[in-house]
């Protein structure tokens, strides 16, 4: 199994960061693949292809860590392509919410 579980939707508190500058003050640091939950049941085939995928948009996935349960908010073709190359770790802001 690539990922601890595959949910759908966001089951913690709304946390505020939207914008990319709001993420960008999370400081990214290794996570294992196999100890996120996804928040996306689907994947966009087109965005996984994608050569640029993040030419607009982090380079970092967006990771929300609530109630010590890592949930992979955005970013879900950056992990599956990471988990594709056989890697188990990938680099990702992970946002700490008290609950």
């Amino acid at each position: 199994m690539i990922f601890k579980a595959v949910s759908d939707g966001r089951p913690y508190p709304d946390h505020g960061h939207v914008s990319p500058r709001d993420w960008a003050e999370v400081p990214p640091r290794q996570v294992r693949l196999d100890e996120l939950v996804t928040t996306k049941t689907t994947l966009d085939l087109e965005a996984l292809l994608a050569e640029d995928s993040t030419f607009f948009g982090d380079l970092f996935p967006h990771v929300v860590q609530w109630q010590d349960t890592l949930y992979l908010e955005d970013g879900l073709h950056r992990a599956v392509r990471t988990a594709l190359h056989q890697r188990t770790i990938l680099h990702a802001r992970v946002l700490v919410i008290d609950g």
